[in-house]
């Protein structure tokens, strides 16, 4: 399709599906959902293990060839779990696997089909009877990661950093820098002078955001009628 064709009201039932199958599929596997989230397709979410947090506001996408997993499988008793802060978004084909602990802070970024795990999952010499080192993963505040990024074991990453597409980040990153490569090495630090504008200032007053996006999509689907979306399904255009 060249353009959105699904009347205003559509559009919103759409939303409104996928929240409600977000609190009735996704929120019962969790620990804890906070409020204010938006998953999108969340059919596409796999959720394996606990314990999981996710706090206020988080964005989640999933797509069917791009799901996003979610997965605690324990080293040892009390130990592997995930925490996500508030406002934090995360894009299709994304994953994280953890064994100790994987603790995400608020704001963070994180591309598609980027990996973050805390543990090797096979052991050097032993491949079948132990999931080899385990070590924890802070991903700090604001931090960005790129597209198809690997986050190893034993790992924080600064806040407010970024990490470059394709990178492995295999040793500690540090606060305001760009990093990139395989390993990851600091490419560029970042201005601390200059303001950081973050998703948590962008959501800090959520129902007027939700306002204003309702009325930006008012406006782009104005016009769209019922009979014209089934027709562009049914029998689609070359100019649809």
């Amino acid at each position: 399709m060249r353009k959105e064709h699904r009347p205003y009201g559509i559009k919103r039932l759409n939303i409104k599906l996928h929240e409600l199958y977000t609190r009735h599929f996704i929120k019962p596997q969790l620990t804890h959902l906070g409020p204010g989230f938006m998953f999108v397709r969340p059919w596409n979410i796999e959720i394996f293990g606990a314990p999981i947090t996710i706090g206020n506001y988080a964005n989640i996408l999933g797509t069917s060839d791009r799901k996003v997993r979610l997965t605690v499988w324990p080293v040892e008793k009390d130990l592997g779990r995930i925490s996500i802060g508030n406002c934090c978004l995360i894009c299709p084909g994304a994953r994280i696997s953890s064994a100790a602990e994987i603790t995400i802070d608020d704001s963070t970024m994180i591309a598609g089909n980027v990996f973050i795990t805390d543990a090797d999952w096979h052991g050097t010499y032993d491949r079948v009877h132990t999931i080899g080192t385990a070590k924890p993963v802070f991903i700090r505040k604001n931090v960005w990661i790129g597209d198809s990024t690997i986050v190893c074991k034993g790992v924080t990453i600064g806040e407010n950093s970024i990490i470059g597409a394709g990178s492995v980040v295999v040793k500690n990153i540090p606060p305001n820098v760009i990093a990139a490569g395989n390993p990851a090495r600091v490419v560029r630090e970042l201005d601390t002078e200059k303001p950081m504008f973050t998703r948590s200032q962008w959501l800090a007053d959520p129902a007027r955001l939700q306002e204003g996006l309702k009325s930006a999509e008012r406006r782009l689907l104005a016009g769209n009628s019922l009979l014209y979306w089934i027709k562009t399904i049914a029998a689609p255009g070359k100019k649809d």
